[in-house]
């Protein structure tokens, strides 16, 4: 296993690579996953950084960490430019680095959830002019803050990544920046969260059916917050919402028409 890591503006971001092997034949290239922790854009939470990367590169995938900005680092857009340069990176390197170039997931929990969705919603804003090359080809929200504003927005993670700026936050609600450019998207939630109510994710799927976007959507009966892959290695064992790991799994190997 090799590891690697780059700059993406502020934000360090840490790579785990499948080594090639001269005398193995396949999958000398391979899909990309970028993780997002969340952590109310207050910090990132540890339990969704290393669990999610083994459950990835068990499935043959090249997986990377975005350390993006929080606290008071995280107004002004900024984690949004540091996860679309973090994309552009791995484009940038996938010869080096062994990876399909159109075959990159975002993969981001609650306000990770919410900065993958952003790219997906806002990566060709004419405002903000993020690069093209930092389209994600699918997306995987878990439990994901969807809402900066109304009844089922989470204030904490609405108040840091805003910054206090209230055109930021009306910009960063993103039922209203569903287009049909979002990409493909993999949606879950628990049931039981009382900390991001599971109407972000419900909400956001209707409006990616109704903008035609490709969207798989689990609401679980049980389940609460930040239970990433819900294992006792995560410290949230959780065995029916366990189950979004294998469904999320054939789903993007569905997309990305990969083997593993």
């Amino acid at each position: 296993m090799e590891v690697v890591t780059f700059q993406a503006l502020g934000a360090q971001v840490k790579g785990y690579l499948w080594d090639d092997y001269d005398t193995l034949s396949a999958h000398k290239t391979r899909p990309a996953l970028v993780v997002c922790p969340g952590g109310a854009y207050r910090w990132r939470s540890p339990r969704e950084k290393d669990s999610p990367v083994l459950e990835f590169l068990s499935m043959g995938y090249q997986v990377f960490v975005v350390e993006y900005s929080c606290g008071e680092e995280a107004g002004g857009y900024r984690p949004l430019w540091e996860l679309a340069q973090a994309v552009c990176g791995l484009r940038r390197n996938h010869e080096a680095w062994r990876i399909d170039p159109d075959k990159i997931a975002v993969l981001g929990f609650s306000a990770g959830g919410h900065l993958a969705a952003s790219l997906g919603a806002l990566w060709n804003d004419p405002e903000l002019k993020l690069p093209a090359w930092s389209r994600a080809d699918a997306l995987v929200l878990c439990y994901p803050v969807i809402a900066t504003k109304g009844e089922f927005a989470h204030q904490e993670s609405a108040q840091w990544v805003s910054g206090g700026d209230q055109a930021v936050r009306e910009k960063l609600h993103l039922w209203d920046r569903v287009t049909g450019d979002f990409p493909p998207t993999f949606l879950w939630h628990g049931g039981e969260d009382e900390s991001v109510p599971p109407e972000n994710s419900l909400l956001l799927a209707v409006e990616l059916k109704k903008h035609r976007v490709p969207v798989e959507y689990h609401l679980f009966g049980s389940g609460g917050h930040g239970i990433s892959t819900c294992t006792q290695e995560a410290e949230t064992p959780e065995e029916a919402c366990r189950a979004w790991v294998p469904l999320c799994k054939a789903w993007l190997n569905r997309q990305f028409r990969y083997t593993p």
